[in-house]
């Protein structure tokens, strides 16, 4: 790297910074009469065009829309002002387009700021302007995407199987509609959709359902490739990595055949390991809202490293001890998957910084961390990269305003502990992410076999314990290797978290974070840290601690075994909680009327605004 690259990675990380604080400063419409105006107007512009009411409950929606990316509060604010279904729906794509407009405009600001002051190598300048010409055609995608698959399909199979998702995993199977891996056998993710037919169902790869957005794409990431092949990269040397990389996408976007989607996709997870800078580009990795054909969504961005920051060291080499413990203490006899999990553990790419530039689905939400890719074929030969962002979730917690039902669930003390955590101990902050989000990103690594989620993916609910397993494995890691001045503050974290996923009840692409905190409320209340009689109590005495580290270990060890098995995730997941119209509920008594209580709650004052405290005075 040269010292003119490092300096102007340096700079950008600066923009990218100022950038998400001067829209965390946005929340002051919600806490100030002497706000600006102009945010004023524009969130009251949008929430006008859905006919919400000017209130501030309604500002903090919009607000958490446009800036966290979130839509779950608007929704619920729709939904107490009476609005239907068919509303509802339509009213998510204004917001999403709202979104979008807004943030293009952002970023192509932030591309003439880096060509304004000369930051960067022409060779990056071309890159970044490239991505986010790529970026403006697959947001105009996404709506098409989101109406056919999720406001269409999704909604007709629900229709004619009654909403039960292990019938139509089976019907897909039964069908051929899944897919199909190199071997032949269903993937664990899809790369085409469904479509209606007289009979029943087909299903077309993106390129034949999407014909004109793909060509679009296709074409943007060809001039691309023209423009950057005449150029050089004196900085990193990366010059053909990146352009093997953007030459597979087009590839694997033009792909019509089915039976070579997972493979042409596989290929361009091949190329992307292989590109090392800091500059990263994201790609459809992952599925998040289509519960049943896993179709892959329509990611795309840059995500740049901080040049400050020298990585999770001390996680690894805890997930690496807790693992031969693990082994040793249980016999168990899976020795290619424990050669398999050290040998991938050990190539981990980890990049911890920002999110830049960002498109498509991520409008609908941006990820704390993420570990790829999914391919388990390719890590195996390549290993994987996570991906953290622990600057913009702190700032974001700053900036974010003070909400009444955190003080009135958890009590003053428990915040007033946290906030003093967030505003004035940023350093033991970073540690607890370590532990909590960069140890779940290390945890969706372990126990995992080429074939291990296909097999347990059965009855169509796998993520619903895999973001359970992800983050028990990096707090039992943790656990086994404990630094003293973390415990209370982890103990901490962890009740809050799983108390705020409850508010994701009814939003289906988090479905498996709800299902994760149904699980870990269930732990929590087993070892006693939480009692509930119409008030919460909490217990973070050093006995509560050890309980529930008593109770992670067991059930961490269960799932381990769960997994080695390759048994269908149902069966352990309906060990703590069973769907009920939908919607999935605890199976103790005691955690399923905390949850009836917090939900409830929730309703009623998720947007209020604390007026016991100002944000003001811990700035």
């Amino acid at each position: 790297m040269t010292p003119k690259f490092e300096n102007d990675l340096k700079r950008f990380y600066e923009l990218l910074g100022e950038r998400q604080r001067a829209l965390g400063s946005y929340f002051s419409i919600v806490e100030s009469e002497d706000c600006d105006k102009r945010i004023e107007t524009l969130i009251d512009t949008f929430l006008t065009s859905i006919e919400l009411s000017l209130i501030r409950e309604n500002r903090v929606a919009a607000l958490t829309r446009l800036i966290n990316l979130r839509d779950e509060q608007m929704v619920q604010a729709l939904e107490k002002e009476a609005k239907d279904e068919v509303f509802i729906t339509q009213a998510k794509e204004k917001a999403y387009v709202w979104v979008k407009d807004f943030y293009l405009k952002c970023h192509n600001e932030l591309i003439m700021q880096v060509q304004k002051e000369w930051l960067f190598s022409p060779f990056y300048r071309r890159l970044l302007r490239g991505v986010h010409e790529v970026g403006v055609v697959m947001s105009a995608w996404q709506s098409h995407w989101n109406e056919h698959i999720i406001n269409t399909i999704n909604p007709l199979l629900e229709l004619e199987y009654n909403k039960d998702a292990q019938a139509i995993a089976e019907m897909l199977h039964v069908k051929g509609l899944m897919d199909p891996d190199p071997s032949g056998n269903d993937g664990d993710r899809s790369y085409s959709v469904l479509e209606k037919v007289e009979g029943g169902y087909i299903a077309r790869a993106y390129a034949t359902a999407f014909p004109k957005e793909v060509s679009q794409v296709r074409n943007t990431l060809q001039d691309l490739c023209d423009d950057l092949s005449e150029m050089d990269d004196p900085d990193l040397d990366q010059k053909e990595a990146y352009i093997s990389y953007l030459k597979a996408l087009n590839d694997a976007f033009g792909e019509e055949e089915r039976s070579e989607l997972i493979a042409k996709w596989a290929e361009v997870d091949r190329k992307w390991m292989k590109i090392t800078s800091p500059i990263q580009i994201g790609h459809p990795l992952e599925y998040y809202e289509d519960h049943y054909k896993k179709a892959v969504a329509l990611e795309w961005d840059v995500r740049v490293s901080n040049p400050e920051d020298k990585g999770a060291y001390v996680t690894y080499e805890r997930i690496l001890k807790m693992i031969i413990r693990l082994f040793d203490q249980n016999n168990l006899d899976a020795t290619q998957i424990k050669e398999m999990m050290l040998f991938n553990l050990k190539r981990v790419q980890l990049y911890i910084g920002r999110p830049a530039l960002f498109y498509a689905a991520e409008f609908n939400g941006l990820f704390s961390a993420q570990v790829v890719p999914n391919d388990e074929t390719v890590s195996r030969e390549l290993g994987k990269k996570i991906f953290a962002f622990s600057d913009n979730i702190l700032d974001s917690l700053r900036d974010k305003p003070f909400l009444k039902i955190n003080q009135e669930v958890l009590g003053k003390a428990f915040m007033d502990k946290e906030r003093e955590l967030i505003y004035h101990d940023a350093k033991t902050w970073h540690q607890v992410y370590e532990v909590t989000t960069i140890g779940h990103e290390f945890g969706h690594i372990l126990w995992m076999d080429h074939d291990t989620e296909a097999k347990m993916n059965q009855s169509g609910v796998f993520k619903n314990i895999e973001e359970f397993k992800a983050t028990t494995g990096g707090l039992v890691a943790f656990f086994m290797q404990e630094d003293e001045s973390l415990k209370e503050a982890i103990l901490r974290d962890t009740i809050k978290r799983s108390i705020g996923l409850i508010g994701w009840m009814k939003t289906g692409e988090v479905e498996p974070y709800y299902c994760e905190g149904l699980i870990h409320l269930t732990g929590l209340f087993q070892s006693g840290v939480l009692t509930f009689d119409q008030t919460l109590q909490i217990d973070l005495s050093p006995n509560a601690y050890e309980m529930l580290k008593e109770w992670y270990l067991k059930t961490y060890t269960e799932l381990l075994e769960h997994y080695l098995a390759k048994a269908d995730a149902k069966l352990f997941l309906e060990r703590y909680a069973r769907k009920e119209e939908g919607v999935y509920f605890p199976n103790e008594l005691r955690v399923r009327s905390f949850v009836d209580y917090y939900w409830a709650l929730h309703q009623r004052i998720g947007r209020d605004i604390d007026e016991s405290v100002k944000r003001s005075d811990w700035l």
